[in-house]
């Protein structure tokens, strides 16, 4: 038995892993993971994998960091954890004086969880709660667009409108209403990416006019929806949405537990049309990919309605881990990476290089929508009717792996969304075994 083959065998039998039909594994194994240098990972007979997704878009700097592994050394001599009620600690301090000033429009507060649907399902409750303190207790309803996905509990769930995931549970849900998606591929023939934000926008606020009295916020991935397939949107949606907000007395979530820490070429996917939101959720890159960690951002209008002698009126939710220390200090250290490389200028180069080795693929007569965002590449697979595969996904993954890479693709969307870190050399390995797959499809 080789060393990959008894890691496999133990994990069958004990882990359920997520997003996932154990059952499939039967014909597709699990891929047993060692260890992580830079933008590989290794298993334990020695192969390697390009982790192009970046480990679910998490992992910003490549896999064992120096700089944040001896950030999270140092602390751990220090203080690993202590609650956040009634104490604070030094990390999570200075994480959310960074985070503050760096966020867009006066979002000084930080209220901590630990994964981006946590996250989400403190903004839904920071905004019906902030309403129903200031007198507005009928505002106890929310809007998202179609086609959105925000996490997977069940608050998160209610605003996503993602079928595979939602449905099943949809016994368990306070659904909530949707307004069209500026997603730029839904766009009718002869009608620009703009033409199309700007149309979805009027939709949002025919809806608000009808509905405002009733909606406490709006909740929107910005310039990309991710499981929709990285669908990739006009910048002038994200302007006209803010002023709808304001023009409705309606709060106005970003939701860039993926988009954030600059992915879409900005620090914030919400700076493309220079959008303040009242709520900004943020996860996923903020530590590195090393611990979890998630934040929502709000300014002094919604901290102000919870500020009370009264408990009741306070806002009320925790966790255990709430601003984990470790966890903090790990954040810090990505942001000291941040701001000592000039990243999101590093970041241009490299994408400039991966746009150039791409042509080949993105001129491929199977593929169209070639498209990328910042650090985000994404485009379908035509497949055809007759020669098309029942579970294309799972197909194109499986044939990565035997090319060293990791892809996962959303249903015919297969997207890039490597490391920062990722050499011209491994650009090449991803963009030419890309399209060698994409040729056989």
């Amino acid at each position: 038995m080789t060393r990959n083959e008894h890691w496999l065998s133990r994990s069958r039998k004990a882990v359920w892993h997520p997003c996932t039909q154990m059952k499939q594994h039967e014909a597709t194994p699990l891929v047993p993971i060692s260890r992580g240098s830079g933008s590989w990972l290794y298993d334990f007979d020695g192969h390697r994998y390009l982790d192009a997704v970046s480990s679910w878009w998490v992992n910003l700097f490549g896999h064992a960091h120096p700089a944040i592994n001896a950030a999270i050394v140092d602390q751990l001599a220090k203080l690993e954890h202590v609650m956040l009620a009634g104490f604070t600690h030094q990390p999570v301090v200075e994480l959310s004086e960074r985070l503050s000033a760096i966020a867009p429009g006066g979002l000084g507060h930080c209220f901590y969880a630990s994964d981006g649907a946590s996250a989400v399902e403190i903004a839904l409750k920071m905004s019906f709660h902030s309403w129903r303190n200031k007198g507005h207790a009928g505002k106890t309803n929310f809007v998202s667009v179609a086609h959105g996905y925000h996490g997977e509990t069940a608050g998160a769930l209610s605003v996503t409108d993602i079928p595979l995931f939602r449905d099943a549970y949809g016994p368990l849900l306070r659904r909530q209403a949707t307004v069209p998606s500026p997603d730029a591929r839904l766009a009718p023939e002869g009608v620009s990416p703009r033409e199309h934000a700007l149309a979805a926008a009027n939709a949002l606020d025919a809806y608000l006019a009808a509905n405002y009295e009733t909606t406490a916020a709006l909740i929107v991935e910005p310039m990309v929806q991710g499981a929709a397939g990285m669908a990739m949107h006009d910048p002038a949606y994200l302007t006209r949405a803010r002023e709808l907000c304001t023009r409705y007395g309606v709060h106005l979530i970003a939701d860039e537990i993926m988009t954030g820490f600059g992915r879409t070429g900005r620090m914030f996917a919400s700076e493309h049309s220079a959008v303040a939101p009242d709520m900004l959720c943020l996860s996923k890159g903020i530590t590195g990919g090393y611990l979890p960690l998630s934040v929502v951002l709000t300014h002094d209008d919604i901290y102000e309605a919870f500020y009370d002698d009264d408990l009741a009126r306070g806002f009320l939710h925790s966790h255990s881990y709430t601003g984990n220390a470790l966890a903090c200090r790990a954040a810090l250290a990505v942001l000291d990476l941040f701001r000592d490389n000039d990243v999101l200028e590093a970041n241009r180069v490299s994408a400039a290089k991966l746009d150039e080795l791409a042509r080949p693929l993105a001129a491929h007569p199977k593929v169209e929508n070639f498209r990328r965002l910042g650090m985000i590449w994404a485009f379908e697979v035509l497949i055809g009717h007759d020669g098309g595969r029942d579970d294309f996904a799972r197909w194109f993954a499986a044939e990565a792996l035997t090319r060293e890479l990791l892809l996962r693709p959303i249903g015919r969307t297969v997207y890039w969304m490597p490391p920062y870190c990722l050499a011209e050399d491994e650009m090449e390995i991803l963009a030419s075994r890309t399209l060698e797959i994409v040729a056989c499809a």
